[in-house]
C-alpha cells in the first residue's frame, strides 16, 4: 500500500515537472508566433508597397491596343 502511494506521488512529481516544462514550451512558442506576425506584417507593408509601384508603373506604360496597327508593316521597304 506504502509502494502504491509511492507511485502515485512520484507521478504526480512527473507531471508538475511535465506542466512546468509545457508552460516554458508554450511561452517560448508565444514569443516566437508573436515574432513571425511582426516579421510577416513587414512583409505584407512591403508587397503592398511594392505592388502599389508596380501599378504605378503600368499605368505610365502607354496602352498597346492604340498603338498597334491592324496590319504590321515592315519598317524599312527596302529590306524585302
Amino acid at each position: 500500500m506504502i509502494s502504491d502511494f509511492q507511485e502515485l506521488s512520484d507521478k504526480i512529481d512527473q507531471l508538475a515537472e511535465m506542466t512546468v516544462a509545457l508552460r516554458r514550451e508554450n511561452a517560448q512558442l508565444r514569443q516566437a508566433n508573436a515574432a513571425l506576425v511582426v516579421e510577416n506584417m513587414g512583409y505584407q507593408r512591403r508587397l503592398s508597397e511594392a505592388s502599389t509601384r508596380v501599378e504605378a508603373l503600368l499605368e505610365q506604360i502607354p496602352s498597346l491596343d492604340a498603338d498597334t496597327p491592324d496590319e504590321k508593316q515592315p519598317e524599312n521597304e527596302d529590306a524585302r
